[in-house]
């Protein structure tokens, strides 16, 4: 290792591994001279009482104590102190191939933010993944991120992974377990950060050793963050099925199309109204918190959405279509009464105005509420530049 300030990083989250993390940072080493650029390794130690701490020293590697316990919180501190301006993370047990960091590197020197492993388009050893993980949990949750996200990456939880660091450090990673793993992934695919996979091996873990990985508590960790955080894509494209339903529904029971004619009809249409509008008004809220707080590159969709509903000049555009909705509800309640006096309000045409009339209530209600927490937002949490947040982040560091 060179003393001149490092290209790349390593950085081993370590609890308890005095067995392998010597030949671990070995590897490190060989794959950094392989890049022939600067590097360090670093060990985030989790408090480790196995004589971990001393054996990376002694061995070459930087030693930062972590107090925090868990998976995320060692790697977010190995991440914060690096210095280089790549990173390579993996695990301390022997499972991983750090003499890959030169593919990695070259990925990340053509531009790329983050650079997955593919354990699935490499080589699985034998007995170096539970066949409940291989066939079940992985390819499920790793599927359920692509649905969710749009995320185009094989291997969802790959623990070998190389990245910008101030690029993922811009994404204000929090999560202190296992599902670390997967905020980094899908925060960097709501920012439209760069990705990339290379295939990689992985192998058994040393005889007798005991994963940190715990089955079924970590796989509902991964599941509930990607559950509630999905607002780019999880149910968004949803909302056009729901507003082709309801508007279906609402011309059958217009025309009497049995078996469309009956009261039944407009109540499942307004459901699926109720349930598009408010999709819509938990994206646009959701969408503005992650954007406004986190620098990014804006995507096509993104910028569609801002320029349909004026939301790059304010939000003046959404509250006038609560104003419109509020003015055609009145109206509606106006009919309404025209309706009663005339003795008709159990008519076909009185009970479609009355649909409208709620629909235009909700639409206005939903728009004014949207509008007033995205402009409440905005106001407690101006935006920063790309750069000043970087910026921030990298002199808070140092």
């Amino acid at each position: 290792m060179q003393a001149e300030v490092p290209l790349l990083t390593f950085v081993i989250p370590c609890l308890n591994e005095s067995r392998t993390l010597s030949s671990v940072i070995a590897d490190c080493y060989e794959g950094g001279r392989a890049c022939g650029c600067p590097f360090e390794v670093i060990v985030a130690d989790n408090g480790s009482t196995d004589g971990s701490q001393e054996i990376a020293q002694s061995a070459g590697a930087h030693v930062v104590d972590v107090p925090i316990r868990g998976y995320g919180a060692a790697l977010l501190a190995g991440i914060r102190a690096a210095k280089g301006t790549y990173i390579l993370m993996g695990d301390a047990d022997s499972t991983y191939e750090f003499a890959q960091a030169g593919q990695f590197l070259g990925k990340l020197q053509q531009g790329y933010d983050l650079v997955m492993g593919n354990r699935f388009k490499g080589r699985i050893a034998p007995g170096a993944m539970p066949l409940l993980h291989r066939h079940l949990g992985n390819p499920v949750l790793s599927a359920l991120g692509r649905l969710f996200f749009g995320i185009k990456i094989g291997d969802f939880h790959c623990g070998l992974r190389g990245f910008n660091r101030d690029a993922i450090l811009a994404l204000n990673l929090h999560c202190s377990g296992m599902e670390f793993a997967s905020e980094m992934v899908i925060k960097s695919s709501l920012m439209d950060l760069r990705t990339a996979e290379i295939p990689t091996n992985l192998w058994p873990n040393p005889p007798g050793r005991i994963p940190h990985l715990k089955t079924w508590r970590d796989g509902w960790r991964h599941l509930k963050f990607m559950l509630s955080f999905s607002p780019k894509f999880s149910f968004l494209p949803f909302t056009g099925l729901l507003l082709l339903m309801a508007l279906a529904l609402l011309f059958s029971f217009g025309l009497g199309l049995p078996p469309f004619s009956g009261p039944s009809t407009l109540v499942f249409a307004f459901s699926c109204l109720v349930a598009c509008i408010g999709i819509v008004s938990d994206y646009l809220s959701t969408r503005e918190m992650l954007y406004s707080e986190y620098p990014m590159r804006r995507s096509g969709i993104s910028q569609r959405v801002d320029s349909l509903l004026g939301l790059n000049r304010g939000t003046d555009r959404i509250f006038k279509i609560a104003g419109i909705s509020a003015f055609m509800s009145s109206a509606g309640f106006v009919a309404l009464l025209v309706f009663w006096l005339q003795g008709s309000l159990s008519s076909r045409m009185s009970s479609l105005v009355t649909f409208v009339t709620c629909a235009s209530l909700l639409l206005s209600i939903s728009a004014y509420l949207t509008a007033a927490k995205i402009s409440t937002y905005r106001n407690l949490h101006p935006k920063s530049s790309n750069a000043n947040v970087i910026k921030a982040h990298v002199e808070l560091d140092k």
